[in-house]
């Protein structure tokens, strides 16, 4: 990505001429609150248009909402699952969208609730759950949809050890040769899984 972003209303930019671009399977934001992690991840994804620049997907294409349904997974801060919906339905949902059948999607449903432990949940809706399930919650239902692009903006936030383990095994599972994650985090636990570090405050504008 080349950008150039700031939001409206405000005189300072976010960020000034930003080019990098993310190669690495794992990459691992870091830098202070504010610095604009969640800004990149949503730059990344095609929700926030560049103020100049331009951003293209592993493929070469601009982020369009094809690829935002079909390729892409994004797990928000806010997790943003569908509250009226049982669990095993927002995973089924993500996953007919981004054009699997019926039967794949159920397939993939049980898959990832089973790897990452919620699948005794699948009938509960998700203000039935504690916040580390929904976490889990809603990884499954980025996964589900086995996307090329993965991005994460702090999904190990509050989790404890053993489900920060369970979250770092399910992203290996789901690695494989050209699928790339890109996560926001200051959690030191998942320095492990990163093939790249990437310290953003270093590439802020001035």
């Amino acid at each position: 990505m080349e950008v150039t972003y700031g939001y409206p209303k405000r005189s300072q930019q976010v960020f000034q001429d930003f080019n990098h671009t993310f190669r690495a399977p794992v990459t691992i934001l870091r830098g202070p609150s504010g610095c604009g992690k969640s800004t990149l991840l949503r730059l990344a994804a095609g929700y926030l248009p560049p103020c100049q620049g331009k951003i293209l997907t592993p493929e070469g294409t601009p982020p369009d909402l094809i690829y935002q349904k079909t390729q892409l997974g994004f797990v928000f801060q806010q997790f943003n699952l569908l509250p009226l919906a049982t669990i095993s339905r927002n995973l089924q949902i993500a996953a007919r969208f981004a054009g699997y059948s019926a039967k794949e999607s159920k397939h993939n449903t049980q898959h990832w609730l089973q790897t990452l432990g919620i699948a005794e949940y699948a009938d509960s809706l998700p203000g039935e759950l504690s916040g580390g399930q929904v976490q889990r919650a809603a990884l499954a239902r980025a996964l589900a949809k086995d996307p090329q692009v993965l991005l994460l903006d702090e999904p190990t936030s509050g989790l404890d050890l053993e489900n920060t383990s369970i979250f770092a095994d399910a992203l290996k599972t789901w690695l494989k040769p050209g699928k790339i994650a890109i996560i926001s985090s200051h959690d030191p636990r998942l320095v492990d899984t990163a093939d790249e570090i990437f310290e953003l405050d270093s590439h802020l504008s001035a």
